[in-house]
């Protein structure tokens, strides 16, 4: 006779659950990690950039490289117009060429150990170097040796036509020199006058 009660109050306990309203308290979705950012990697203070090296850069007057890198000079081409020499306190295998008192090109080669903004320096491969600017590199033909010595360029903005001469003096560009032996030779940073063969000419 006690089991009616029993099961009766469950019941009723059972059917108070179910005429309760529901729950309808707006639940936060779970946290979760916001994705990691990929860090642009820093360029190094001293690479090569088209426009310059460090505190030195394309533009800059006579007076200013002097003040920078000394007013040292040789004889690696000098003129009325354009100077092309090694100042006193540059690294040794760097040139600075000054076209009508301003400064319009910087090259490197032996010993010089720059590498420019993408991690290049002498000695480094064609290919790697082709491999890293793709569509944006104009390769050309070198004005004295044949296969594989050749010049990469790689200008800012719009890429130039593989046979166009650049004379926009505000077009900057990195010319890389390509040797007999398939690696870098030379280096030239600057304006148009990285288009130059020898020196000023």
């Amino acid at each position: 006779m006690r089991l009616i009660p029993i099961a009766t109050a469950a019941l009723m306990a059972i059917l108070a659950a179910a005429c309760q309203p529901a729950d309808t308290t707006p639940r936060e979705p779970p946290a979760t990690e916001a994705p990691a950012e990929t860090p642009t990697p820093a360029v190094d203070a001293n690479a090569l950039t088209p426009t310059g090296w460090g505190a030195v850069q394309i533009g800059m007057t006579r007076e200013q490289v002097a003040e920078a890198l000394g007013a040292g000079r040789d004889d690696s081409g000098v003129s009325d117009q354009c100077e092309y020499f090694h100042p006193a306190n540059a690294p040794e295998g760097m040139l600075v060429m000054l076209n009508n008192g301003v400064l319009s090109r910087i090259s490197i080669s032996e010993p010089a150990d720059l590498d420019t903004d993408r991690g290049f320096g002498v000695g480094d491969s064609a290919a790697s170097i082709k491999a890293a600017y793709g569509a944006s590199a104009v390769v050309s033909p070198h004005a004295y040796e044949g296969p594989p010595s050749e010049d990469i360029f790689v200008w800012n903005g719009a890429r130039p036509g593989d046979t166009e001469y650049i004379t926009d003096e505000s077009r900057r560009g990195i010319r890389y020199e390509i040797g007999g032996d398939g690696n870098v030779s030379h280096i030239h940073i600057g304006g148009p006058d990285i288009q130059l063969v020898e020196g000023c000419a």
